[in-house]
């Protein structure tokens, strides 16, 4: 009993001391990684939330980002350099079910650097966004579906939107959540595209957080999306 305690207590130690040598200025580069879904001004919400005043703040509870998956809502984390340490090694094993798609961050010095920078931004007045690389969509060879043959999990069913957040409910019972900017609407009206008043849905973005609702013709986009909060 003694030994395992002692464990605990050499991790815990360790952990803390691996956040306070971290470098915030190198944990601002790490940032960039973060950044095509996360900012850093306060309820400036992305695909995630805002991390702006991250710290001390319990998981799952930006009251202005609608799509915090249930299990971390539940999960009772507060965030700090431990607990920011445990997610960023792999956010799918500390809260089994969230909605973050992202494989963790194996190096020990980049964790503690980006914990470093975050914790410095948490605690100061100023937004300090890193500056992104301009880039272009990836793009992709091969036939277009044939929109008129799609499973039930592309047939769309309803679109609701509250506030930033649209969920489209799939004809095989799925409500999919969507930050308002990640969700595109757009037309396809050859032999192949969609049937009137039958939308279809395709993902996108290597995330799969990205996707393009698409209409027999464009009259039909603002009288499928329906406010709804």
């Amino acid at each position: 009993m003694r030994t395992l305690l002692g464990l605990v207590l050499v991790s815990f130690v360790a952990s803390s001391a691996l956040a306070a040598e971290g470098d915030p200025t190198r944990g601002q580069q790490a940032f960039r990684a973060c950044a095509p879904c996360h900012s850093l001004t306060p309820d400036r919400n992305m695909t995630g939330p805002s991390l702006a005043r991250l710290w001390g703040r319990r998981a799952g509870s930006l009251p202005s980002f609608e799509r915090y998956s249930p299990a971390l809502k539940s999960a009772q984390i507060t965030w700090n350099e431990q607990s920011l340490d445990s997610w960023l090694v792999d956010p799918a094993h500390m809260v089994p079910g969230n909605r973050m798609t992202f494989p963790g961050i194996k190096n020990e010095q980049t964790r503690a650097d980006l914990i470093a920078f975050l914790k410095q931004t948490a605690t100061s007045d100023q937004t300090t966004e890193p500056t992104m690389p301009m880039g272009g969509m990836m793009g992709g060879g091969g036939t277009a579906p044939n929109l008129r043959t799609l499973s039930p999990s592309q047939r769309v069913q309803t679109i609701m939107l509250c506030r930033d957040t649209y969920r489209v409910t799939t004809a095989d019972g799925t409500v999919h959540e969507f930050w308002e900017r990640n969700l595109r609407f757009k037309t396809d009206s050859s032999p192949d595209g969609p049937e009137k008043g039958a939308p279809a849905i395709l993902g996108a973005g290597m995330m799969g957080d990205r996707a393009s609702v698409i209409f027999a013709a464009p009259n039909e986009i603002s009288d499928w999306i329906k406010p709804n909060c």
